[in-house]
């Protein structure tokens, strides 16, 4: 009997193949998004050097106690705006978006335009 692999397997194997195409730079970092059953993780990477410039997530102290759940649209859109107003600190307002092999709905839907409403431009 052959084992069918779960979504997170297929999710990985979409990822690795999109990476090879996305590449953060000084002038234009990735923005990545990371998603849990209870949370939502975004980092502003240079693959260049290989360091992460800016994160946020709905554990940030900035939001950890204003949310009801991290695990939902309204957490997700805290989130960008956070990450945004944290890069704008930093004096990035350009970012490539890698969605991670997630689909582009909800949650991270709502990141992403809470995080072009927050100045980011992608």
């Amino acid at each position: 009997m052959i084992k069918k692999p779960d979504r997170n397997t297929l999710r990985k194997k979409r990822h690795l193949r999109v990476r090879k195409k996305i590449h953060g730079t000084a002038e234009r970092p990735r923005l990545n998004v990371y998603r849990s059953l209870n949370n939502i993780f975004a980092q502003i990477i240079d693959d260049d050097r290989g360091e992460t410039l800016v994160a946020a997530s709905t554990l940030s102290p900035e939001l950890k106690g204003s949310l009801s759940s991290g695990g939902n649209v309204e957490g997700a859109a805290a989130v960008g705006k956070l990450i945004a107003a944290k890069a704008r600190e930093k004096g990035i307002t350009k970012v490539v978006f890698d969605r991670a092999g997630y689909i582009y709905h909800g949650r991270v839907k709502a990141l992403a335009e809470a995080a072009r409403e927050g100045g980011l431009e992608f």
